[in-house]
């Protein structure tokens, strides 16, 4: 019943619209009409008519010097506007600037997307140090510490619908390489009740992560602290641990858990 509804009342020129949109990527950052039209099985001319469209409302912008076209920034701001419209972002923001400023480093805030973490909210410290990741960062969840603060409460079958494959894509010697592998971590994670980890997914970063939990008891969200170096001065591990649990409690109490 629901199928038919939702095929009675669809759009389909508004469904290839969304989905030229979703064809760019940063793997793919440009992309011209014939590509799209094969890539989506439509004609060449509807193509381009939506892509016309799309340009005209600053969903994407022609590439200069080519026939492709590439995003606009009408997708950045609708991006920024749903990260705005997260309520655990702006409950998040003090929560984070506190954690910064009592851990001396910067704190993140992360929800998950499918296989993907992103990055919500950021309180970055006054160091000299300069991090890549900024709000709206996508990294892979199997790979990174705050991934797994994010996974950990899934169950082995939920986990297995994630990830189907055989093999992990592996970023560092220390990816987890299997399904098997990976629900033994989050399994010790979830035990624990937080990750402290050293050059887990970049050699010369560590990070310290605990997960976020709602008025279900569900994981909605990650905080962590990033400590640039690999690895954590041993007098600050106890301290910087203590607060960063305190700051997830705080934050999930926030959410009624």
């Amino acid at each position: 019943m629901a199928t038919t509804t939702s095929d009675k009342y669809a759009v389909p020129g508004l469904e290839r619209g969304l989905r030229i949109l979703s064809e760019f990527s940063r793997e793919t950052p440009s992309l011209g009409a014939p590509e799209l039209a094969r890539r989506l099985q439509v004609p060449r001319t509807t193509i381009f008519r939506l892509l016309v469209t799309l340009e005209s409302l600053g969903y994407l912008e022609r590439v200069p010097g080519n026939h492709e076209f590439q995003l606009g920034t009408a997708v950045l701001k609708l991006g920024f506007e749903y990260l705005a419209s997260l309520s655990i972002t702006e409950l998040g923001r003090p929560i984070l600037e506190r954690l910064r400023d009592d851990a001396g480093y910067s704190a993140n805030l992360v929800i998950r997307d499918g296989r993907d973490i992103i990055y919500v909210q950021k309180a970055s410290s006054p160091s000299v140090f300069t991090s890549s990741v900024h709000v709206g960062t996508r990294l892979p969840a199997h790979a990174t510490i705050l991934g797994r603060a994010l996974l950990c409460h899934l169950s082995y079958e939920q986990l297995e619908t994630l990830y189907p494959e055989e093999k992990l894509r592996t970023y560092t010697p220390r990816t987890p390489q299997t399904l098997a592998e990976l629900y033994a971590l989050l399994k010790d994670d979830r035990a624990r009740g937080y990750i402290v980890e050293e050059g887990f997914f970049e050699p010369n970063i560590s990070t310290l992560a605990a997960p976020v939990l709602d008025a279900q008891g569900v994981v909605r969200a990650a905080v962590g602290i990033t400590v640039p170096g690999a690895s954590i001065p041993q007098e600050k591990r106890e301290t910087l641990t203590v607060r960063l649990r305190a700051a997830a409690l705080e934050l999930s109490r926030c959410l009624n858990y």
